[in-house]
């Protein structure tokens, strides 16, 4: 019996929130903290802001068979999507002027560590 969109979209939502618990103790143990997780605006969503000192990575988690289809997975519309997302993000921390934002993609792939590709696109400029 084939799934309904309902099960169809939980199953979704579970690896999406699994793959960002991964992804979250990836970047944990890289030193980075975790400022935020979906974080959500009008303009799109985040999956999750991490910060090592003054460099605040703007992570897209991906899980997909291999690190190319991670990278492809991010086009264009959601760049811009997310990098509008980072810019409100960042209009409201206090120290904005001092920070480098980045656009990094951590990708979840079958049994391995998750791979953390840092600038995987540029905002705009």
């Amino acid at each position: 019996m084939a799934p309904d969109g309902r099960s169809k979209r939980l199953r979704a939502y579970r690896l999406g929130f699994r793959g960002e618990l991964l992804a979250s103790l990836a970047l944990m143990a890289k030193g980075y903290r975790i400022v935020a997780r979906r974080y959500k605006t009008r303009l799109g969503e985040i999956d999750l802001i991490a910060r090592r000192g003054d460099v605040v990575a703007i992570v897209e988690v991906k899980a997909r068979p291999t690190l190319a289809q991670a990278m492809d997975a991010v086009g264009r519309e959601a760049a811009w999507r997310i990098e509008g997302a980072a810019d409100m993000w960042l209009s409201r921390q206090r120290d904005h002027a001092q920070l480098s934002i980045r656009f990094d993609l951590v990708a979840i792939l079958p049994w391995r560590w998750p791979v953390h590709v840092e600038n995987v696109f540029s905002g705009r400029s």
